[in-house]
Formats: C-alpha cells, sequence, structure tokens
C-alpha cells in the first residue's frame, strides 16, 4: 500500500469515479491511524434545525466511529441537543462497501449515481428516524490546498439538495435544503487539526460557497474553497473570514467572508447563527452553527464549523473570564 503522508504523492484530481464512493483502503498505508471520513449536513432553516451524518473510519484497525445530531435554538450542548449519538470505536466488517452499507452507527449510505446521488438513512426506534436523499448540484469539489486543515489527506467537498423526512419524538419534519457534504482519506493523528473554521453557505443551486479557513489574529485566512455562482464553480484565489464572538461564551455572534475566486469574482457573505451544537472529537471541539447568510443581497444557509484544540479553546476562556474579573474589580 502506499504512503499518504507525502504532499507529492497526492493525485492531481478533477474528477471522482465510481471506486471514491467506496473505502480507500488500496491508497492507505500500514498505520493504525489512516482513516476515512464521509459526512452529509442537511438543514430545516425555518425551524433553525441542523443536523448531520458523520462516520469516521479506520480500516486498518477495523473500527468506524461517529453517528449523527441534529439541534435546533433550544439547546448547544450534545447530551441537550434533540438527538446526539457519537461512537467511538465499533467494529467496521472488513467487507464493508460504502456503495451500500448499513453502518453499526446507525448510518445508511446507497449509491444511487455515482458520486452524485445517495440514499441516506437512520433508525433509532422512536428516538431519531430518517429517510433522505442527497443530489448532488455540482461535482465533487476537490482539495486543492495541501497546507488546508486537511493536510496530505485526499479531500473533496460537495454541495447538493437534500430532501425527504427525519422523525424526531413521534413527529414528521419535512426536509427540502441545499447542504454540503465532504469525504477524507489519508493519515489522520488525533491530535489534528489546527485551530481553523469551515464555513460553508448557499442561496440555492446554482449560488454557493466553501471557505476553509487558518486561524489568524485578528482575522482568519482563507486556505482552500470555492465560489458557485450562476452554476459555475471556480476555486478561491484568496479571502478572510471576521468574526464577532459572544464575550462570554466564545462563540460566534456574527460573520462576515470576504473572497475572490481564481476568475476575480467576489464573495461578500454576512452571516449571523440561528442556533449551534458544540460536538467534542477527541482532541478538538467544533463549535457548530447552522446560519442564515446575506450572499450579496440573497438570502443563504450553511455553517459555521469554529473548530479549536481543546487545551487553546480553555486557555482562551480562561483569559477571558480573568479580564471580566479584573474588569469588576476595577468598577
Amino acid at each position: 500500500m502506499t504512503s499518504a503522508t507525502d504532499p507529492s504523492s497526492l493525485p492531481d484530481r478533477h474528477d471522482f469515479g465510481p471506486d471514491d464512493d467506496g473505502l480507500h483502503t488500496a491508497h492507505m498505508s500500514d498505520r493504525w491511524w489512516e482513516t476515512e471520513t464521509s459526512w452529509f449536513s442537511f438543514c430545516h432553516p425555518e425551524r433553525k434545525l441542523g443536523g448531520w451524518f458523520y462516520s469516521m473510519f479506520r480500516p486498518n484497525i477495523g473500527t468506524v466511529a461517529g453517528g449523527a445530531w441534529v439541534w435546533d435554538d433550544s439547546a448547544h450542548l450534545p447530551w441537550e441537543v434533540l438527538y446526539s449519538a457519537n461512537y467511538t470505536a465499533l467494529r467496521l466488517d472488513p467487507t464493508t462497501d460504502l456503495r451500500d452499507a448499513t453502518l453499526p452507527n446507525g448510518v445508511r449510505i446507497e449509491v444511487l449515481e455515482p458520486t452524485m446521488s445517495y440514499r441516506l438513512g437512520y433508525d433509532d426506534g422512536e428516538r431519531f428516524r430518517a429517510e433522505l436523499r442527497f443530489d448532488g448540484v455540482m461535482p465533487p469539489q476537490p482539495l486543492t490546498a495541501v497546507g488546508a486543515v486537511f493536510g496530505s489527506a485526499h479531500h473533496f467537498d460537495q454541495l447538493g439538495r437534500v430532501t425527504g423526512t427525519i422523525e424526531l419524538g413521534g413527529e414528521t419534519i419535512e426536509i427540502d435544503c441545499i447542504s454540503m457534504r465532504d469525504r477524507t482519506w489519508g493519515p489522520r493523528a488525533e491530535t489534528r487539526p489546527r485551530h481553523a473554521a469551515y464555513v460553508t453557505g448557499a442561496a440555492g443551486p446554482d449560488d454557493g460557497f466553501l471557505a476553509v479557513t487558518a486561524h489568524g489574529d485578528p482575522v482568519d485566512e482563507i486556505t482552500y474553497g470555492f465560489l458557485r455562482r450562476g452554476g459555475r464553480t471556480v476555486g478561491l484565489a484568496g479571502g478572510t473570514r471576521r468574526i464577532e464572538r459572544d464575550r462570554d461564551a466564545g462563540w460566534m455572534t456574527r460573520i462576515v467572508v470576504d473572497a475572490v475566486d481564481q476568475e476575480g469574482r467576489a464573495l461578500h457573505a454576512v452571516g449571523e447563527p440561528l442556533s449551534r451544537i458544540i460536538v467534542n472529537r477527541h482532541t478538538f471541539i467544533d463549535i457548530n452553527s447552522l446560519v442564515r447568510w446575506d450572499l450579496s443581497g440573497l438570502e443563504g444557509h450553511g455553517e459555521d464549523q469554529d473548530m479549536w484544540p481543546v487545551h487553546t479553546f480553555a486557555a482562551d476562556r480562561r483569559a477571558a473570564r480573568s479580564r471580566t474579573r479584573s474588569a469588576g474589580s476595577l468598577t
């Protein structure tokens, strides 16, 4: 098997085929931390409701992690939200084929059209059920920046229309939205990622964006992404993410993304959170906000995944509390 740690080993991929819907074990080394992920998101903006199906595979040690999350503005802690199932290390059947699989973490994936259309499911009895379909509105977009948060892993992102129903506590909720999915495969140590953000938005099937950023002070720089406008998808050449934070909680209260793509088209997106969930993912936390966007006059929705190493976030919050106490002592 080939090594995926050397960036020069990354293929110049601008298209993906049917084999990329399966596990990429043939492209992995024999190290235990070789990892593959599959993520689908969905939302119901009017209800301020967001959702994920996320699975993380480590074929070399035979495990699959992850599961499903659903949240709204009633709670942000994973043990208080509408639904949360985040498994650590379930047995991965070595014969698993992601093109048609029901995983032990509850996620069900069936390929309807390679790289474009998928039937998705989940069944946890009366707590949470889902019958959804993802139809890509664009081909998968390959990772073009080895220095991004995904490091030397192979990676692609894709906007699609998600339709179907979910059931929560006996209530059936119709889903019809434009949301993002992604896939990653390659080495992933427990200490990743760096302090970074993964920001998405879409105003319809022909207008949306992705911006992946590296942490800066005071402005985050975009390292990778794309702008989709008028049905054309072009990679970003650069840009920034600026956010305002709640002084006490530390999460985002307003976000502004300014970028330009490789053809000179400008993106100006201003967002406000509708709801959020904080997910603890081994050594980092993901403060994931469902966002309502103003995309140059078009209303859209998406996410801001504000990713922090746990120790960095803890130090930031301790410092903020210390400043608050100091200011109080002076009044």
